[in-house]
């Protein structure tokens, strides 16, 4: 979990320093900024691939406000894969071949499992998957940027703010078999608060896309610290995993919970158990 400070930059890890002193010169009287640029560091324990997309450490708030998003992207999309602006960006052609393809990819796997792909009751279920898949990771497709819009309003208010209970719905991106349960929202609001909706508005983008839950968890953590900056943020995620009860270890019932907690939630304990609290509460 990412422990935020004062005087840190949001969205800059703790031990990076947002401000590095200029490199030496070489002593042949070349920069270094005259080499190719090496390869960026893995940033550890924040729970996003850096390989395959941008990386919150890479982005602090004045980045983003200068880029018109309430979040760490320049386009809104809140932290977005490899391809990510190929499918949000796609023409009606392109996702119409899109859509093709991966029906095609879905037939081979048919295929593969031994099965007939032209008999009555598969005909048409590699273009039914296809249209099913891309609906179910539509979060790819959403710029947070848009889902948050104009719903952040000047309030007086510096308690608790909880929605809990919002059923959550993923694609887990080991197996590409669902994951469901519940996740609750909390933040202490600094000036600023967000409409209820947006909170779980920003929950849903997040699960529609390829994930493991301790970075769902982190994510919607993380998108509503940089919407409204509050003086903190909690989330805590329950979920039935797929993979665990009908494969693999095979143990129904079993339940995963994780949790981040952000400024205050992660500083101050009675802030965090009078949250742990409420929301355990029926």
């Amino acid at each position: 979990m990412l422990k935020l400070q004062q005087d840190h930059p949001v969205g800059i890890p703790n031990g990076v320093d947002a401000h590095p002193p200029e490199e030496p010169s070489h002593p042949d009287g070349s920069s270094s900024s005259q080499r190719p640029l090496a390869t960026p560091r893995l940033r550890e324990g924040l729970g996003f691939r850096p390989t395959s997309g941008i990386s919150t450490p890479q982005y602090s708030s004045r980045a983003a406000a200068k880029a018109n998003s309430p979040l760490p992207d320049a386009n809104g999309l809140g932290w977005p894969a490899k391809s990510t602006h190929l499918r949000l960006n796609a023409t009606a052609e392109e996702r119409a071949d899109r859509e093709k393809k991966l029906s095609s990819a879905v037939r081979t796997i048919l295929e593969c499992l031994g099965e007939d792909p032209d008999r009555e009751g598969l005909l048409k279920t590699p273009e039914r998957y296809a249209k099913a898949l891309l609906w179910m990771t539509r979060g790819y497709e959403e710029r947070l940027a848009d889902i948050i819009n104009d719903a952040v309003f000047e309030e007086d208010h510096d308690e608790m703010v909880i929605v809990r209970d919002i059923d959550i719905s993923s694609l887990c991106e080991h197996h590409l078999v669902p994951f469901t349960g519940k996740i609750a929202i909390a933040y202490i609001p600094n000036k600023l608060v967000l409409g209820l909706s947006k909170l779980a508005r920003i929950a849903e983008v997040f699960s529609r896309r390829l994930q493991v839950q301790e970075r769902l968890t982190k994510q919607v953590a993380l998108a509503v610290q940089e919407a409204i900056n509050p003086r903190g943020v909690a989330v805590v995620m329950e979920a039935t995993h797929m993979c665990m009860t009908m494969r693999g270890v095979q143990k129904p019932g079993a339940i995963t919970v994780t949790s981040c907690m952000l400024g205050c939630f992660r500083t101050q304990q009675k802030t965090r158990e009078e949250f742990l609290t409420l929301i355990k509460g029926r």
